[in-house]
């Protein structure tokens, strides 16, 4: 694993930007809190993958190949891939840009729980606190 402060400080990135996200959530704005929890998710994923492989991925598309290639090379990154693509379809493309943000309770869900991702991904990275 690569060791980097770039890594530290994008995993910092990601948490800020999902508290962002809760801030948003508590003040109504569910539609801009999917983005925000969306944004995050891809910054951990971004770190997780800059982390194990010291490549950083350039675009959108080359994160989800970047995760997928790394689950590839470790079963334990598997149960991030349905989570990301989870995030990245309902939060993103649904509720963001569709503004289709039904049921929102499930959307409420998936902003508040984009903490255990930014925590399983940190911890796939070798960054957890709790490690």
């Amino acid at each position: 694993m690569v060791a980097t402060d770039r890594v530290t400080a994008i995993f910092a990135d990601a948490r800020g930007v999902h508290a962002d996200a809760l801030r948003l959530l508590g003040a109504g704005d569910i539609r801009d809190a999917a983005e925000k929890a969306w944004c995050a998710t891809k910054r951990a994923t971004y770190a997780l993958i800059l982390a194990r492989t010291g490549e950083a991925p350039e675009l959108s598309p080359d994160t989800s190949q970047g995760l997928l290639r790394l689950a590839a090379r470790d079963e334990a990154i598997n149960p991030l891939i349905g989570r990301y693509y989870s995030r990245q379809g309902h939060l993103h493309g649904d509720c963001f840009y569709m503004g289709n943000c039904e049921p929102i309770a499930e959307v409420r869900r998936r902003i508040i729980q984009t903490a255990d991702y930014i925590d399983d991904a940190e911890r796939l990275a070798g960054y957890s606190s709790n490690t």
